[in-house]
């Protein structure tokens, strides 16, 4: 392909053959009695101590602990929830690295980060999946509708507190986050205009995983908002917004930081703003005028970029050969550890990008990760299956040495069984650190287990096929297969070294038998090297 038919290729992906991509697996842990479910452990038993009934399960009408599975149930959904969520990242990073359109996904992951939530306040699989696939089907289509949807859709209408943004109470939260986060960026409008876009946006809510307006919640009132007077709602709002040039540059910024590169002057801004807004805020013709542009080609642009956590986890996966993520490192952890995990952004802001993902500790944690890959750990326990909160675990340890249930959730240090804890039992609606032991007990019998598969690896079967006869070949052949940047020619010269050194030959052939490790241990030096980290 020429290079206009190749990023036509890319950003139109329509008539991609993605057939081999299942959705999502649910496991089939939500039930309907657990909505509308309570914003905490309190507002859980609360409710069925009047109705008699929470999370659909009924209160004890006598005995010990009359509370407790209503309690349980509550420390169920919350355990689960997060359990699945992880499978749905897993999921989605499978997605990334087997999609033929890999333009689709990185959109997601863009959008993901710019409409943060995550699941610790939204506390349910279900939205963020939702909002996901979202993110898939809208993600090159136009800015304005995909706002529009973002809205109205349940995960960020719970993360922003919809619920709380009612007539004669307006709650600012999304509001100001639409404004400063989403489409305009800090001192394009004042506090009057938050206060007013919140009066508009009254009555958005959700059931379940349901958009609703209310109207008797909402303000019918007259607003002024970003000089402009009406009795607006929130899709107003959003066209209002639209119209403003800032939001074209701020948007049009936001994505040539994400594809090309972190340094763009206010020329630049202006230009970039003016095409999206000349292409009415479409998403996919933009990229494609950065994609064919100069500047993207330009010594500038190449190499400029620090790949971010997930992009260097599910690259690295490629990069190798892989065909599914490997359950062993778990990818979740290790994308965490190097400061992105799917699905839990640190704030309504996402994550900071660029020069935030490179310090000296998260560069170790880099090397590890390609080392974890390359040289599975023996001594891995799943998180997925393992509570590693260490009152939990003393709870389920104290049970399994014959303790009863006030005795295992003391905090004394030690166990004692007395005939004393019968009556502690009796006296006591509920007991909070069982119910969450027997939460994670129940979560881990529902939730499905992640696979746990090693990176399925032959780096001597690349060698081969790619008829590499010496060491010096094989450096090269790993160095334009690995890096976008060469690397300094004296690191090439310590890499053959390395390789000469550990096979105890240059010849490939003489070591045909046993060269699988000494790769494996030079595509780890090669990915621990600086300009392994940049795009």
């Amino acid at each position: 392909m020429g290079a206009r038919e190749a990023v036509r290729s890319l950003v139109y992906f329509g008539k991609a053959d993605n057939k081999h991509l299942e959705p999502f697996d649910h496991s089939g842990i939500h039930e309907p009695g657990l909505e509308p479910f309570p914003e905490s452990r309190p507002a859980a038993t609360d409710r069925a101590k009047k109705s008699g009934e929470s999370l659909g399960v009924r209160a004890k009408a006598s005995g010990n602990r009359p509370l407790q599975p209503v309690t349980n149930k509550f420390f169920y959904w919350l355990r689960a929830s997060v359990l699945e969520t992880n499978r749905v990242a897993y999921w989605w990073a499978n997605r990334m690295l087997t999609t033929n359109a890999p333009l689709q996904e990185k959109m997601a992951l863009f959008w993901h980060g710019h409409f943060a939530n995550n699941e610790d306040k939204v506390r349910d699989y279900r939205k963020l999946l939702n909002q996901l696939e979202l993110f898939q089907a809208r993600g090159t289509g136009n800015f304005r509708d995909l706002v529009v949807a973002v809205a109205q859709d349940p995960a960020m209408l719970c993360f922003l507190d919809a619920g709380k943004n009612i007539k004669g109470a307006p709650n600012e939260n999304f509001a100001r986050e639409i404004m400063e986060l989403f489409t305009m960026g800090v001192g394009n409008y004042t506090e009057k205009d938050v206060r007013e876009a919140a009066r508009a946006f009254t009555g958005w809510n959700y059931v379940d995983t349901k958009f609703v307006v209310n109207d008797d919640q909402h303000d019918a009132g007259l607003k002024t908002f970003l000089g402009r007077a009406g009795n607006f709602d929130g899709v107003q709002i959003i066209d209002i917004i639209m119209d403003q040039p800032v939001t074209a540059e701020f948007m049009a910024a936001k994505l040539y930081r994400f594809f090309v590169r972190e340094d763009v002057d206010a020329k630049a801004q202006a230009a970039l703003g003016n095409a999206l807004r000349k292409g009415k805020y479409e998403i996919a013709p933009f990229l494609e005028t950065v994609f064919l542009s100069k500047d993207f080609y330009s010594d500038d642009s190449i190499g400029a970029q620090i790949k971010g956590p997930v992009q260097l986890a599910v690259s690295t996966c490629k990069k190798l050969g892989l065909k599914a993520v490997p359950g062993v490192p778990d990818f979740n952890a290790a994308t965490a550890a190097l400061g992105q995990r799917l699905f839990a952004p640190p704030t309504v802001a996402g994550w900071a990008q660029g020069r935030s993902w490179i310090t000296p500790g998260l560069l170790l944690e880099r090397g590890n990760f390609a080392r974890d890959v390359l040289f599975p750990d023996i001594n891995f326990i799943p998180p997925d299956r393992y509570n590693a909160a260490p009152d939990i675990r003393q709870v389920s340890q104290r049970i399994r040495d014959g303790a009863d249930i006030t005795a295992a959730t003391s905090q004394a240090e030690g166990v004692v069984v007395a005939e004393s804890n019968m009556a502690a039992d009796r006296d006591e609606d509920f007991n909070t650190r069982y119910a969450s032991y027997r939460g994670w007990q129940m979560a881990i019998e529902r939730v499905k287990p992640i696979p746990r598969a090693t990176a399925q690896l032959n780096l001597s079967a690349m060698v081969r096929q790619n008829k590499l006869a010496t060491t010096t070949q094989a450096v090269d052949y790993f160095l334009d297969r690995f890096l976008h940047v060469k690397p300094p020619a004296d690191a090439r010269a310590r890499l053959v070294k390395f390789i000469d050194a550990d096979l105890g030959t240059s010849e490939l052939a003489a070591a045909d038998t046993y060269m699988e490790d000494s790769l494996r241990l030079l595509a780890h030096l090669i990915m621990s090297l600086p300009e392994y980290q940049l795009d």
